[in-house]
């Protein structure tokens, strides 16, 4: 049997009431070597699968990912562990990064977690502090800044720049939602928020602290139409406010206003500047 089938038949018996006290050693193999595939990148909560008109659509979940990282915390128990000199408790230790290294990418020491079934391409940086979640997927050559967290089950595509203090927002239930993907060539500006789901195309760069959730509405300026959920790719985007719809309450005094995004074309200026960065980092 494939991995996929075993982890969807273990969820099936998960789902009619298996604890983790009755769970199997061939149980506890299968959930070893899930997250053994999740580390290697075998194994993705969301893929491209190159179709679709639409950045999102791009996209398909695997939810049989999804399940097997529930199962993980479904089926094993809370233990005392260490870590650093630093008492723990989890259903799950830190990952082993000897293989980060071999392939040519750093993490600073003092603050940086990566968590089991997290998985880490080639020459990519993490600073300290910092946090990878558990079925995180972080490509070739991308740079996770200080204070940065990347949630559960996100996509983070190769050569993409995570400003400091920037939040990529997990999720796990329900199965069928999409986790949030950050393509190829983004450039996120200090502090920024992606939730939801939300989808950032590619090559695209967003000005420090803009929240991006399927909430706030995008103005494209460069195909003029309202977008919900994603980015366009090669786009510049940037935080505005716009009038609100409870602005003439009588209650408000001056008007209303609520978050928006503006996205445009990429400007040389900005491509030249991104550039400049690149080169600080080689």
């Amino acid at each position: 049997m494939s991995l996929q089938s075993d982890v969807t038949d273990l969820w099936h018996r998960y789902d009619d009431g298996l604890t983790a006290e009755e769970a199997t050693s061939d149980d506890a193999e299968t959930l070893d070597a899930f997250l053994s595939a999740l580390e290697a990148g075998d194994a993705r909560a969301a893929e491209p699968d190159g179709s679709g008109d639409t950045v999102r659509d791009r996209w398909t979940v695997n939810e049989w990912v999804k399940q097997g990282i529930l199962l993980n915390f479904g089926l094993r128990g809370i233990e005392a562990r260490e870590h650093g000199g630093v008492a723990y408790h989890d259903v799950l230790p830190l990952r082993e990064t000897a293989d980060i290294g071999e392939r040519g990418s750093r993490n600073t020491p003092d603050g940086t977690v990566i968590r089991r079934g997290a998985y880490v391409g080639s020459d990519a940086i993490m600073m300290s502090p910092s946090f990878v979640n558990i079925g995180a997927y972080v490509g070739d050559g991308t740079l996770v800044d200080s204070c940065d967290t990347v949630g559960s089950c996100a996509q983070i595509g190769a050569n993409v720049k995570l400003g400091a203090n920037t939040l990529i927002g997990g999720v796990l239930e329900p199965v069928e939602d999409n986790p949030v993907i950050v393509e190829d060539g983004v450039s996120l500006g200090a502090g920024c928020r992606v939730t939801s789901g939300f989808v950032v195309g590619e090559n695209s760069v967003v000005g420090e602290n803009t929240l991006l959730t399927p909430r706030i509405p995008v103005y494209d300026l460069v195909e003029e139409e309202i977008l919900y959920g994603e980015l366009p790719a090669e786009r510049r985007a940037f935080a505005r406010y716009v009038e609100s719809s409870v602005s003439d309450h009588d209650l408000i005094d001056g008007g209303a206003y609520k978050p928006a995004v503006v996205a445009t074309d990429i400007e040389t200026e900005t491509l030249e500047a991104t550039e400049r960065e690149d080169a600080l980092r080689e």
